[in-house]
């Protein structure tokens, strides 16, 4: 009698595939939701830059001001008014191009990174702890996600910042003198800075931007879960429903909270990197050398006091709220309606 036995049903090629559907679903799902991260924070991002843009103008003009020369600008209404006086209302939006494109760039990494730091997390939490991959992470680690995809994004955003800066403060002297009082577009900056400091030149800044967005990356997200929890338990408590959708207003309040949060919780280094990013490329610091991040910081805390490092924060809280208000609703509206 034959032992042999024929193949079984569990080892063809079709049980196999069968058995893997459910990982290569879980791949396809979350190439989905990242498609969706960079398509709806893009979107967000760019519509948040068209409100917030003239007021980024003001606040980057602000903070650029020689400390070695009489303020040019008595505060932010001054400075709007003397720039409209100078170059109208398309003089605020100088420069806007590039960062239109920047900004959708960082929006979208930002809630891309966002999601992938919750994902490293479940994956890097105890044992013990039984968490399916769309369990909401406890607060905490929620704001350490926040951390993680700010410290991402910054690396992004400093050259797109850098290039920014310059187009939005042309009267400075880390420019070739030939293009200072013109208007000039992004690709004359990306010239004029990789002629002059090469590859590393478009990072200029760069620990300012890493602390401002991983310290504000942290207080973005924080705040925006921290006032979303608290209005879902609200409407959990008077409706009984287990994970209540928030009403526009409810999310534009907590979007608010968090431009709040971000921008005056590590504003000193954004006013630092600002003054490296346009300041003189020649400046030699106290040891000799040319100025770093700290050496500007303290320069600055000497000459203007802490006000000197807050400088232009108004302008920016102002226009913070509403754009980040913006952002938030208008990515969760389009996650929500495109399921």
């Amino acid at each position: 009698m034959d032992t042999k036995t024929s193949p079984s049903f569990a080892d063809s090629p079709l049980a196999q595939a069968a058995m893997a559907s459910p990982k290569t679903e879980q791949i396809a799902s979350q190439s989905t939701e990242a498609l969706k991260d960079i398509v709806f924070g893009s979107i967000a991002g760019m519509l948040g830059k068209i409100v917030e843009y003239p007021f980024d103008t003001v606040k980057v003009r602000l903070q650029s001001q020689p400390d070695h020369l009489p303020l040019r600008y008595a505060g932010p209404l001054d400075c709007f008014r003397q720039s409209i006086h100078q170059d109208g209302v398309r003089g605020l939006y100088r420069g806007v191009s590039a960062p239109l494109l920047g900004a959708a760039a960082e929006t979208s990494c930002l809630f891309f990174s966002y999601r992938v730091a919750q994902d490293v997390i479940r994956v890097f939490r105890a044992p013990t702890t039984k968490s399916k991959a769309d369990d909401k992470l406890p607060l905490t680690q929620l704001v350490a996600a926040g951390a993680m995809s700010g410290a991402v994004t910054s690396l992004i955003l400093t050259p797109i910042e850098l290039v920014k800066c310059r187009m939005q403060v042309p009267l400075t002297s880390s420019m070739d003198p030939t293009l200072r009082n013109v208007s000039i577009g992004p690709a004359a900056v990306i010239r004029d800075v990789y002629r002059r400091e090469g590859i590393a030149g478009f990072w200029r800044g760069q620990l300012g931007t890493l602390l401002r967005e991983t310290g504000g990356g942290a207080a973005w997200f924080g705040c925006y879960e921290t006032f979303s929890l608290f209005f879902r338990q609200r409407a959990q408590a008077a409706t009984g429903e287990k994970d209540p959708t928030l009403p526009i207003w409810q999310s534009m309040l907590a979007g608010a909270g968090a431009g709040l949060g971000y921008n005056f919780s590590f504003y000193p280094a954004d006013t630092i990197k600002s003054k490296m990013q346009t300041g003189d490329l020649s400046s030699i610091g106290a040891n000799g050398g040319r100025q770093t991040f700290f050496g500007v910081g303290r320069a600055l805390f000497r000459t203007h006091g802490l006000k000197g490092l807050y400088r232009g924060c108004g302008i920016t809280l102002l226009r913070s709220g509403p754009s980040s208000a913006l952002i938030f609703t208008i990515y969760e509206s389009l996650r929500t309606y495109f399921g």
